[in-house]
């Protein structure tokens, strides 16, 4: 399930699904901060919390790494997203 290319990064995903199940925010749990929704990192498996959580750890590991594309981890949602050209990507088919 390759994103359409819309960006110069679709070539770094390497991680397609978590490593762990049920998949976490262990940045979140360990400060004892509630979620909204998570986000897996394309490129290590780092699965962090949205951006309207307070936490906003996808974002900051994207900050701390540069790793360019997430998936969302929300049920029935397929978007990706590059925070390098900030677009949103639908997997094809």
């Amino acid at each position: 399930m390759a994103p359409v290319a819309a960006c110069s990064h679709v070539e770094t995903i390497a991680v397609t699904e978590p490593a762990s199940s049920p998949p976490a925010c262990e940045d979140c749990i360990r400060a004892g901060l509630s979620l909204v929704h998570l986000r897996l990192c394309l490129e290590c498996g780092h699965v962090g919390c949205c951006d309207n959580s307070p936490g906003r750890h996808a974002t900051a590991h994207h900050d701390a790494t540069g790793h360019p594309l997430i998936r969302s981890l929300q049920p029935a949602e397929t978007w990706f997203w590059c925070y390098v050209d900030e677009v949103f990507l639908q997997p094809e088919g």
